[in-house]
């Protein structure tokens, strides 16, 4: 009986032929037994056909409804196959593997698709042809070398969180495919989902994992917070009149800081934020205890945490002399601490946006005129976010068809 002539296929290949097969060998044992179903297709279609058929009884090659029923009936396909086997025991068909799309997959997709369309977006605004026909090439090779060894820290500081061996390069493969997903996801939160799911697939516990990152974190906001103080206070004793704040700048931090003391005034919002911390750094103390047990594991972590961030000061320092301009490295510490620190409280991706108006307005406040400050900042994030993209999503790729995430 025909059920449904519109799809039929016109010329069908030989698979379609053989999953046709397959499909109305298992229908039929299912209501009359594998051995009377094979027994009447071998004298309509003979043994050879059926042999060609056999890698095909597979549950993810039937129709749903036939899936269905091999859930009450799962001595089926067994059966089918040892009844084929029977009748053509010498036949040598090769394996075929089926697949269907998983989640992972699928939300593999749709994360390339929004990342393609926010790359397109985003650099059809800017004139990378002139950013990088004007910049000078031995400083922005050399920014380029500081943006690769920044991942490289980052690895280093991830392994030295971790009791646990971590090989470097797959490690460093890792933050390339988090580069990646700073593209669809805030840059606070994208690093921090991959490497805790990188650690369970090494055999890390959930809890000892998110433990690890936790500390890398709050370890990372100290030296975050001690590196600014530290470079602010170098440059202002060397330049006290560079960084004199604007009223509106003192007026806006007055609001933040307004806005921090009704948020912990409230018992209810208070409670919230405090157990969210809680939940993230419970077992952190714990794991920088197993950590200062190993004096290589507190060199690594150490190295691996202040190297990021003089890593990404000198990449900025280096795209600003492409363009002939000299100023103080601990000045341009200062505006990509402050940076940072605003693209990681932002909620758009990769903290698109405020990143760049935090950093070319903090190179102005500096004394680098603003046509220039705006190119720096471009070749910048262009050697710093939008390059290691395409990188980014091939390792993501490679760790995920390698279980590595």
């Amino acid at each position: 009986m025909l059920t449904d002539a519109r799809s039929g296929e016109v010329a069908a290949g030989d698979l379609l032929l053989r999953l046709d097969v397959a499909q109305l060998l298992t229908y039929l044992a299912l209501r009359v037994g594998p051995e009377r179903s094979v027994r009447t297709a071998s004298a309509v279609m003979g043994p050879d056909a059926l042999a060609a058929a056999m890698p095909l009884l597979q549950q993810i090659a039937l129709t749903r409804e036939t899936r269905a029923a091999l859930g009450k009936a799962k001595h089926v396909l067994p059966g089918i196959r040892d009844q084929i086997v029977a009748l053509k025991p010498q036949s040598k068909v090769e394996e075929i593997r089926l697949e269907r799309f998983r989640p992972r997959t699928l939300i593999t997709i749709i994360a390339s698709t929004i990342a393609a369309y926010i790359v397109l977006s985003q650099l059809s605004q800017v004139d990378v042809y002139h950013v990088i026909t004007t910049a000078n090439w031995a400083w922005s090779g050399l920014a380029l070398v500081a943006s690769f060894a920044s991942f490289v820290a980052a690895a280093l500081m991830l392994r030295g969180f971790v009791p646990e061996h971590l090989p470097l390069w797959r490690t460093v493969l890792v933050q390339f495919a988090s580069s990646f997903v700073k593209l669809v996801a805030p840059a606070a939160v994208g690093g921090v989902a991959i490497n805790t799911r990188y650690l369970q697939k090494r055999g890390v516990p959930p809890a000892s994992a998110v433990a690890s990152v936790g500390a890398s974190q709050l370890i990372m906001l100290i030296f975050h917070i001690g590196l600014l103080a530290l470079f602010a206070y170098i440059t202002g004793s060397n330049t006290a009149t560079s960084f004199t704040p604007s009223r509106g700048l003192v007026l806006a931090l007055l609001a933040v800081a307004v806005l921090v003391v009704a948020v912990l005034g409230v018992p209810p919002l208070r409670r919230l934020i405090t157990g969210r911390l809680s939940k993230l750094f419970s077992n952190v103390l714990p794991r920088l205890l197993d950590v200062l047990q190993s004096p290589r594991k507190m060199i690594e972590a150490a190295v691996g945490t202040l190297m990021i961030t003089l890593m990404f000061v000198l990449c900025l320092d280096a795209c600003i002399a492409a363009f002939g301009h000299d100023i103080s490295f601990t000045a341009v510490a200062v505006v990509y601490l402050t940076a940072n620190a605003i693209g990681s409280a932002a909620p758009t991706p990769g903290g698109l946006g405020a990143v760049e108006l935090a950093l070319v307005g903090g190179l102005v406040l500096a004394g680098v005129p603003k046509e220039l400050a705006t190119s720096a900042v471009l070749l910048y994030r262009l050697l710093t976010f939008w390059l290691p993209v395409l990188p980014g999503w091939a390792s993501f790729t490679y760790l995920q068809r390698h279980e590595a995430l």
